[in-house]
């Protein structure tokens, strides 16, 4: 368990001077939490003995415990996979079976971790036709990016993915306006231009900005409105994105669900626009 979900899990036997605390630390992800005690107390406006128990009441010895805690998550986000090779566990000779077992495991771990209000809420960003939708990526993960923008825009207008080359994108974020939503999906080995591009883009343009992230949070987390954060370790040297495709289908049906009536309309425009495959005749194409 992460220190973010003890926190969360802890915030009801939490005082005010605590509570305090825990959102100054939930605010800024693991960050905050790494600052010297010191620190900490005068961000917060509370007393360095409070800092102090508010660690203890969550399950730490002391601040120093605390730390190394939120300094192991940051080298989990870090890890490759040379890393994950050498905690991998045997394969079952039946490893197929076994590793679909491990996905279903992850899925459900997924369904139970992402609150239903929050998908609502994302849900209803996506749905809205006044707000233009734009998503970008990382190395493996602009495939998913790719996914759901391609799908969305069959369902509805103004979806914009932006390329890979940071050269063109000024233009796309030139485009963007507060009502809008960008979609950034970014896991471990977290990749630095694409949390400078969220920190410009917040300053600068203020959409709404959604993180598909994994459990140790990308740095983009800290200028995020929406931060979903999935399991993606499955005892491989590979992390796993079926919990990422599974979210990204989940929120396709239910935006395609929203207004079908716009939805179908749409789809049939979409279809007629469609080229038409090569007339064959006797077998061979027509080239006439």
């Amino acid at each position: 368990m992460t220190v973010r979900e003890t926190i969360r899990r802890e915030t009801a036997k939490l005082t005010a001077s605590e509570r305090k605390i825990a959102n100054a630390v939930l605010a800024d992800y693991p960050f905050s939490g790494i600052q010297t005690i010191q620190e900490l107390a005068e961000r917060t406006g509370v007393s360095a003995p409070s800092i102090t128990r508010f660690v203890s009441k969550i399950g730490f010895a002391g601040y120093q415990e605390f730390q190394r805690q939120l300094i192991g998550e940051l080298r989990e986000g870090r890890r490759s996979p040379l890393d994950l090779k050498a905690t991998e566990k045997p394969a079952d000779a039946d490893f197929l079976a076994d590793y679909a077992r491990r996905t279903s495991i992850l899925l459900a771990e997924m369904a139970a971790a992402v609150p239903q209000e929050q998908f609502d809420r994302i849900l209803k960003l996506l749905s809205d036709p006044a707000r233009s939708i734009f998503l970008l990526g990382g190395r493996i993960s602009d495939a998913i990016a790719s996914l759901l923008s391609l799908h969305l825009r069959q369902v509805r207008p103004r979806v914009h993915h932006l390329p890979p080359n940071p050269e063109h994108w000024p233009d796309q974020i030139l485009g963007m306006r507060r009502q809008d939503v960008f979609i950034l999906f970014d896991f471990r080995r977290y990749q630095p231009d694409l949390a400078r591009l969220a920190e410009i883009v917040m300053a600068k343009r203020r959409p709404t900005i959604v993180l598909i992230t994994d459990q140790w949070m990308s740095p983009i987390a800290r200028h995020s409105d929406h931060v979903v954060a999935l399991p993606i370790e499955n005892n491989t040297a590979w992390d796993t994105a079926v919990c990422a495709v599974a979210f990204v289908e989940a929120l396709i049906v239910r935006v395609s669900q929203a207004d079908w009536p716009a939805t179908r309309k749409r789809i049939e425009a979409w279809d007629e626009l469609r080229l038409s495959p090569p007339i064959l005749k006797n077998g061979e194409q027509d080239d006439a």
